[in-house]
């Protein structure tokens, strides 16, 4: 298993493993997410410059509106995003990035807030000085506010559908015609049964080994007994029923 591994075991026994990110990503992401942050506040700055000028306000008071208006900007933008965009910030999304709990789970409103809250205290004493310094220790590479919250920031993958799927998906090797595929019952799978199958077979070359194997033999033995099938190296009899199930959704738009 590579060390950036992080393993989540579903309710169906299935483990998926998620690529944690490093502190070198994860930095490229905040710097432009700083850089948002500078430029929406420069400009609203600004902006309550203008309107304080206009309507007369003391010096003090515009300045205490310009400052709480900017705290709620840095504190609120993550916030916004992670919940309206799925754990993304636009860095994050730039980078390639996405924040989840431990379990696997798409972010909370409670983790959004409490992530972001200790932000503060990460960025200490200048630019994330004490988050790299946590993430330096942790496992996981967690700053303060992700190990507060059950949160951890992984690498994202491409999203798959199943039409993307259909039209791109296919073995490592080409997959010789097989007339035994036309006898499964590719009508007993779900459509998230094939989901699953397709997404294992676009992103084995990026398993570990050991993880590939696992997995695979999992979702090999799950499919023998659910169609049942011959015992079969776990890998080929995925290639056949995904095949089986492309047959399938052939002859149906036929």
């Amino acid at each position: 298993m590579q060390i950036n591994d992080y393993i989540v075991e579903t309710p169906e026994q299935i483990e998926l493993a998620y690529d944690i990110a490093g502190i070198g990503s994860r930095f490229l992401a905040a710097i432009i997410d700083s850089a948002l942050i500078i430029l929406a506040e420069v400009a609203l700055f600004l902006a309550v410059a203008q309107v304080a000028g206009m309507l007369q306000f003391a010096e003090s008071v515009w300045l205490a509106i310009g400052a709480t208006l900017g705290f709620v900007i840095l504190w609120g933008y993550y916030i916004a995003f992670e919940l309206t965009w799925n754990g993304q910030s636009p860095g994050k999304r730039l980078i390639g990035l996405r924040v989840v709990t431990e379990g696997g789970r798409p972010m909370t409103v409670l983790g959004s807030v409490i992530r972001n809250l200790i932000r503060i205290i990460d960025f200490l004493p200048l630019f994330y000085g004490i988050g790299v310094i946590a993430m330096f220790i942790d496992g996981r590479a967690r700053r303060l506010g992700d190990l507060a919250a059950g949160t951890l920031v992984v690498r994202e993958r491409a999203d798959v559908t199943l039409e993307s799927l259909v039209a791109s998906v296919a073995p490592e090797t080409p997959l010789p015609p097989d007339d035994d595929d036309l006898a499964i019952d590719a009508g007993l799978l779900t459509p998230d049964d094939y989901a699953l199958l397709c997404d294992f077979l676009d992103q084995r070359r990026d398993l570990a080994p050991p993880v590939r194997r696992q997995l695979a033999m999992q979702l090999g033995e799950g499919l023998q007994v659910r169609l049942g099938l011959p015992p079969d190296d776990p890998e080929r009899l995925i290639e056949r029923v995904v095949h089986a199930c492309r047959l399938r959704r052939l002859e149906e738009r036929q």
